[in-house]
């Protein structure tokens, strides 16, 4: 039998989420973030569970958006576009439900953090990061812009200079760099990853759950309020990225593996 793209398990009031899709670093497409959406369902309505756990298999968080589903009927524009719509939107549709679980929500993570990998990570409530992990936002390579909430999260978390450096140049980061920034709350060995995960969710698990759910909607009150409206502008906007030349130019390389060369149009 094939293994689930999403595992979900529940122990000890702790509910770890999988993204399960080792050979393409478990790319962000459409039926991982249908499984990861009943995952989160699932933690969600479960009493039981008090803290979530989000991690990927195979030493690698999430290597970002699947260009291969984005590519999947060939080039076309309107095609293109409208497929990427609906990506953008259901990677939206993640981040929000992140924060609207009033449950505290880990980020394990180790490996490739990218793309929309990177936003969903921004979006739960800790980072635990072990020291092989590459961070980037990697959109503007294949010319397009941030989803998942990227530019919105970032710019409440380390300010609009330093997104738009991130944003802009797609320089990656490693996981020192990002504790530099206060983008995770702790950098550990790889060999030390899973215990240091555990132990805060064994913490959580034991705080009283009440407090920390009233907590986390004052947070999303005071520091997140915008990113419902963020998110509908990435899907406006991506939409139109799809459709330019430069778009169509940096995918091609991508596949290609070659250096794109962008004309602006």
């Amino acid at each position: 039998m094939s293994q689930p793209l999403v595992d979900y398990q529940v122990e000890q009031h702790i509910a770890t989420i999988t993204f399960n899709d080792p050979k393409s670093l478990n790319a962000f497409g459409t039926p991982l973030k249908n499984g990861v959406l009943k995952a989160l369902g699932e933690a969600d309505a479960d009493d039981q569970v008090r803290v979530i756990i989000l991690q990927g298999a195979g030493g690698n968080f999430s290597s970002g958006g699947d260009i291969k589903e984005m590519l999947s009927e060939g080039l076309d524009k309107d095609i293109i576009s409208s497929k990427l719509k609906g990506m953008v939107e259901g990677a939206g549709e993640v981040s929000l439900k992140l924060r609207n679980i009033h449950k505290p929500i880990i980020a394990k993570l180790e490996g490739a953090v990218a793309g929309a990998g990177m936003n969903l990570a921004l979006t739960c409530d800790f980072r635990i990061a072990a020291d092989n992990a590459k961070f980037v936002q990697a959109f503007v390579n294949i010319g397009l812009i941030p989803d998942a909430g990227g530019i919105y999260l970032l710019n409440q978390l380390v300010g609009a200079a330093k997104t738009t450096e991130l944003v802009m140049l797609g320089d990656k980061l490693k996981a020192e760099d990002m504790a530099r920034l206060n983008l995770v709350n702790s950098v550990v060995g790889a060999d030390e990853l899973d215990a240091s995960v555990q132990a805060l969710a064994n913490r959580l698990s034991q705080l009283p759950g009440k407090a920390l759910a009233s907590m986390k909607h004052m947070l999303n009150v005071h520091a997140f309020m915008g990113l419902n409206e963020a998110l509908d502008m990435e899907v406006e906007q991506q939409t139109m990225m799809a459709k330019t030349d430069d778009f169509i130019e940096g995918v091609t390389a991508f596949v290609e593996k070659r250096k794109p060369v962008y004309q602006g149009k």
